[in-house]
């Protein structure tokens, strides 16, 4: 019995070596060094072990095989880039100016004199630049007159300002207009003391006015 059971040891292990010796001379007759570095069987396919891996011969570095050594995957640059940067903020801008009411108007009217244009137009120039939000127009007048009448007569000068203003090409809704009467004198009191005159009426010119503001941004160019 154990006669037979070495006998049959003995096979197995001649049947093993065989084997070995077969797979080891085909491979080695289908691997060349300066060929490639991954061993191939009759097929020339590369041989794989049971873990799908290539087989290295040990001769020298690894040949550039796609099975093998598949293209390194491009990481994508980490580093996010920029946003670009945002526009210039428009800046805040604006002018107030203070207009003689009787260069814009006749003594105690609320129609535009031709002067009164004239200075509208230099105005509207110098704003220019602006993109107006709302342009402000205030009517005053002087103590002459009852406070309804001022009253009535400052908002009136002003409304002319706004329709003039509005024929430029102004929108309507972009036009404040207000009448302050005689409520507001630049004129200090006893400054023009005495009863109407033509020099009172002339000492008082400074509060017959009309102050326009406008309010917007500047345009960027």
């Amino acid at each position: 019995m154990n006669k037979l059971s070495s006998k049959k040891q003995i096979s197995l292990a001649v049947s093993c070596a065989l084997a070995l010796g077969i797979l080891s001379g085909v491979a080695s007759a289908q691997t060349k060094p300066e060929d490639t570095a991954y061993l191939v069987d009759s097929r020339g396919a590369v041989v794989r072990s049971g873990y799908g891996l290539c087989w290295h011969t040990g001769y020298g570095p690894k040949a550039n095989m796609p099975e093998c050594d598949p293209a390194p995957v491009k990481v994508a640059d980490a580093t996010p880039t920029p946003p670009p940067p945002p526009p210039p903020a428009a800046k805040p801008a604006g002018g107030k100016v203070t207009l003689d009411a009787d260069t814009l108007f006749d003594f105690d009217k609320a129609v535009l004199r031709p002067a009164g244009m004239q200075a509208l137009d230099d105005f509207l120039v110098k704003m220019k630049d602006i993109d107006p939000e709302v342009i402000i127009a205030v009517g005053h007048a002087d103590r002459f007159g009852s406070n309804a009448y001022n009253q009535n007569l400052s908002e009136r000068r002003a409304a002319s300002v706004k329709n003039y203003v509005m024929s430029k090409g102004i929108d309507a809704n972009r036009i404040h207009t207000e009448g302050k009467g005689e409520t507001q004198p630049v004129t200090k009191p006893g400054d023009c003391a005495g009863p109407k005159s033509a020099k009172v009426i002339a000492c008082l010119q400074p509060d017959r006015r009309v102050e326009i503001e406008v309010v917007g941004t500047q345009i960027v160019k």
